[in-house]
């Protein structure tokens, strides 16, 4: 009787020993599973229909350093993601030996106290801010291309009944910043040469963005808006009754477009293999859709030197239009 007693039990044992069994193989599988993942750069997101792409990392033991990009405000922090992020995420493709990380500024003010400060690592600046960087250790390495686009241009409403420049005083304008030099310097430089005392005649009004900007004269709290092609191009094709009540009264000369740059101590070979990939984006399919949200034809060779044009006309601007710091 004792010995039919203990089958139950050495059968429950049995069973419980299996079950811990198979749950010790799922956990290790799974664990190797999640290793694989990391291994090839994988992520579960769980959208299993999205194609195999293996992410390529350094060599066991030489961690990818990571290097802070900082585009400036060039649109709003989350159009800035959404047009940079694909050509960052290139970029780690790419360049496997090192991590790069898009790093967004509020707006003018903070990401020319970065520059000053030297948070970045490697930035896109507009070309005053390229001048400022480089008095705090960096250097030009490359540019944008399409300097006929490096321009102003003012926005007023078509049924506003402004034809002249004269026609602005009294009234205000708004721009981005006072260190938007395509959207603000340029402008300002057009205004002032044209007719105007924009330091009195005018009210000028920094709202924080190119979009800012001009949907301020859009809605009709200023009378004329500053801006520069790419944004207002894109913000009217996203928005067609923009372009139905707006039209561009005047647009200033242009000059070298937005440069390339990389603080001192960031090593040469890093600096070199982003000149390659950025020279080579119009070679290929994959880097022209690039190009094309930026939008832009290619990217060029530049140094400290392609900047002597900025150079002269901040002297200018200062003598003629307002001093800068």
């Amino acid at each position: 009787m004792g010995h039919d007693e203990k089958k139950p039990v050495d059968t429950r044992r049995r069973r419980c020993l299996g079950l811990i069994g198979g749950s010790l193989l799922l956990s290790a599988c799974k664990g190797q599973q999640d290793t694989e993942q990391q291994d090839t750069g994988q992520k579960d997101t769980g959208q299993k229909d999205r194609p195999y792409a293996p992410a390529f990392g350094p060599a066991p033991g030489n961690k990818a350093k990571v290097y802070l990009f900082g585009v400036h405000p060039l649109h709003n922090p989350r159009r800035l993601f959404e047009t940079y992020g694909p050509l960052l995420k290139y970029f780690n493709h790419a360049i496997p030996s090192a991590s790069f990380r898009l790093e967004a500024s509020r707006d003018y003010a903070e990401y020319d106290k970065k520059l000053r400060e030297r948070h970045f690592d490697l930035g896109l600046p507009n070309p005053y801010q390229t001048l400022k960087a480089l008095e705090r250790g960096y250097r030009v390495f490359a540019k944008m291309g399409d300097d006929h686009n490096f321009r102003g241009i003012i926005l007023v409403r078509k049924d506003s009944g402004i034809q002249e420049v004269s026609d602005l005083r009294g009234k205000a304008v708004s721009y981005p910043a006072p260190t938007a030099l395509a959207a603000t310097m340029l402008p300002q430089l057009y205004l002032q040469t044209h007719g105007l005392d924009i330091n009195r005649d005018i009210e000028n009004r920094y709202v924080g963005s190119q979009e800012s900007s001009i949907l301020n004269v859009f809605q009709g709290k200023t009378a004329a808006g500053a801006t520069w092609p790419p944004p207002w191009q894109a913000l009217s094709h996203e928005r067609p009754e923009l372009a139905e009540a707006l039209e561009v009264k005047w647009q200033t000369e242009s000059l070298p477009n937005n440069s390339l740059i990389a603080r001192d101590d960031v090593p040469e070979a890093v600096v070199s293999a982003l000149k390659t990939v950025l020279l080579q984006l119009q070679d290929h399919p994959q880097g022209q859709a690039l190009l094309a949200r930026l939008p832009l034809s290619r990217f060029e060779v530049a140094d400290n030197d392609t900047y002597q044009p900025v150079r002269d006309f901040v002297l200018r601007f200062s003598q003629l239009v307002r001093p800068l710091d």
